[in-house]
């Protein structure tokens, strides 16, 4: 992984230069700890085009870590390349310690990966339970939808993240604002056993009381002990939720910050005018 800026994360500073000073999460994963998810020396082309050249991520349980960088610099390709839409051309994905291969979406659903991408994947035309449910639905013997069961997990599952403003798990989903969307689509995604909790851009398009209640769900999921990965171009969101930030330029790796002893500037400075922590045949140093 690229050089952590600040001190250990074990250790929690201020600086004055942060734009905004959130308070400080529960959750402390340690430098010590096993990441439940870790991609090394991730490489991926298009054709001539190298999407990603030797990147290296991870992200640890109870944790929430961001992946910032501008277009281009991509992020996306390396979620979808540990989602398993994408193969990869060079690297490794370790998971718990362990190294797996994922060799489509089913493969990472099975290790306990999620991805919620920026659309969400929901069916405005059904109710929030049928959101949860889909293409995994209960059903007895005769194939009948056994609704009770279905609507016990859906609450079961609100009620565990905190969720209290629908006022109906069998209201459409069109009737629903967009951060009542958002949590309806994370509580669809940590349902079902999820270790590892990929968002793409959360906070997209949503207003301020909606962002703030996605980000508070955000960091209810880190507190419960997933690993949660946030991909956002907002640094006043990712500031006031991640511990850690992952940052991204063209491709490669070129640096992981704590959050706690960093600032916005040094971020923007990372994402704008990065060095890459690894580059063919030149040892680099990160002071």
């Amino acid at each position: 992984m690229g050089a952590l800026r600040g001190a250990p994360p074990t250790l929690v500073g201020d600086d004055d230069d942060v734009t905004s000073t959130p308070a400080e999460p529960t959750r402390i994963p340690t430098a010590t700890t096993t990441p439940t998810l870790e991609a090394c020396g991730v490489s991926k082309s298009f054709g001539s085009v190298e999407a990603l050249v030797d990147v290296d991520f991870e992200v640890r349980p109870g944790e929430v870590m961001a992946l910032v960088g501008d277009n281009g610099a991509g992020k996306s390709t390396l979620i979808k390349c540990i989602a398993g839409i994408y193969s990869l051309d060079e690297g490794e994905v370790h998971f718990d310690g362990h190294k797996v291969s994922i060799h489509g979406p089913k493969d990472a659903a099975r290790l306990g990966i999620e991805v919620v991408y920026q659309d969400l994947a929901l069916c405005d035309n059904l109710d929030v339970v049928q959101n949860m449910y889909l293409g995994r639905e209960i059903r007895d013997w005769f194939r009948r939808l056994r609704e009770a069961p279905m609507e016990a997990r859906t609450s079961e599952a609100l009620k565990s993240l905190r969720v209290t403003t629908i006022s109906s798990i069998r209201q459409q989903v069109a009737s629903l604002s967009g951060g009542q969307r958002q949590s309806v689509a994370i509580g669809r995604a940590v349902m079902w056993n999820s270790r590892v909790l990929i968002l793409d851009e959360p906070t997209a398009a949503l207003g301020v009381a909606q962002t703030q209640q996605v980000l508070e769900l955000v960091g209810r999921l880190a507190e419960q002990g997933l690993a949660v990965v946030i991909i956002s171009h907002n640094l006043h969101d990712i500031f006031e939720v991640a511990d850690r930030i992952t940052v991204l330029r063209l491709g490669r790796s070129v640096d992981v910050f704590d959050r706690r002893t960093t600032t916005q500037q040094a971020v923007v400075h990372a994402i704008t005018a990065g060095i890459p922590t690894k580059v063919a045949g030149i040892a680099m140093n990160s002071e």
